[in-house]
Parts: structure tokens; C-alpha cells; sequence
């Protein structure tokens, strides 16, 4: 398995004297923007905080994301779900959040992924923060900076959960 996968980890302490640079977040969002998408429809864009009130605000109006208050950074995905054809947009922004968090491990920072769609009852208070209007939907934040923990490995092959067809 691909270390970068293995290494990843929900990081919840961040350090908050390591800032994370313009440069880096547009790394981690031209990682996000290569991800795979239904009919190369791309149906995301992103906002990249790193604004401490804005950070703070997050951790105070979305129940599991306390972790923004120590995050030097995040990233709110944004669904932009398409008036024709079918809606593939939560595969297509699991996808590029996916590489955000890989790409921040190749960077040496940790992260926290945050759903807020489907959740109705958080999707009104970030879409209020960040003025986004419908049709485009809060797919995710995701709290980004220098982990200040080192979480154990969670996850694990579990042969039970899978069928084989030979």
C-alpha cells in the first residue's frame, strides 16, 4: 500500500504557530482540481481560509469541527450540483477532497475532513459564513495545518467485508 495512504490521518490538534502559505494551499487545491470527475463535469470550486476569526467561527457553528480553532488553515469544497444529467457531484468532491488529504501528507501537514452535505442542519450556517448561494451546495471543510498529535492507524484490510467473483 502507497505510504501516503497509510499516513494519513483525522488529525484533531494542530500546531498554531505553523501557518500554511498561499503556495501550499494552492498546491493542495491543483492536487484537489486533477481529481476524477463524472464526464470531466469538474462540478467543485473552493474557498482557502486561513483567516483565524473565520477558522474560529467554523469550530464555534459546525458541531465536529472544534479542530479549525488550532488549524492554521481550511478548505471549504463546494458542490455545484448540474440542472442536466445525473448528480455524480458527491463522488466527484469525495474525490478531490481525497487528494487534498493525501496531498497534505506528502506535505508533512495533517487534516480533518468535516462533511457538512447531507446534513441539513449544518449546510445553512456555512452557507451563511461564506455567502454561498444556491444552486451550489457545502460539500465539506477540511481543517488543515502542522498536526500537533500523532493519532494510531485506524483503519484496516478486513477480509470479511470483501466478495471475490473468480
Amino acid at each position: 500500500m502507497n505510504a501516503l495512504i497509510e499516513n494519513r490521518r483525522s488529525i484533531r490538534k494542530f500546531d498554531i504557530d505553523v501557518p500554511v502559505t498561499k503556495e501550499q494551499l494552492d498546491r493542495l487545491l491543483g492536487a484537489a482540481m486533477v481529481a476524477p470527475s463524472a464526464c470531466n463535469t469538474r462540478p467543485w470550486e473552493f474557498i482557502a481560509i486561513t483567516k483565524r476569526e473565520i477558522l474560529d467561527t467554523i469550530a464555534q457553528i459546525h458541531p465536529h469541527a472544534a479542530m479549525c480553532a488550532t488549524a492554521t488553515a481550511a478548505i471549504v469544497v463546494i458542490a455545484l450540483p448540474q440542472a442536466d444529467g445525473p448528480a455524480f457531484f458527491p463522488q466527484d468532491c469525495g474525490a478531490a477532497t481525497q487528494n487534498i488529504l493525501l496531498e497534505a501528507v506528502s506535505m508533512g501537514f495533517g487534516t480533518c475532513w468535516c462533511g457538512v452535505f447531507p446534513n441539513e442542519e449544518r449546510i445553512p450556517a456555512i452557507r451563511e459564513l461564506f455567502s454561498i448561494n444556491e444552486p451550489k451546495i457545502p460539500f465539506c471543510i477540511i481543517a488543515i495545518g502542522a498536526p500537533a498529535e500523532a493519532p494510531e492507524r485506524r483503519g484496516f484490510f478486513e477480509a470479511s467485508k470483501v466478495t471475490y467473483i473468480t
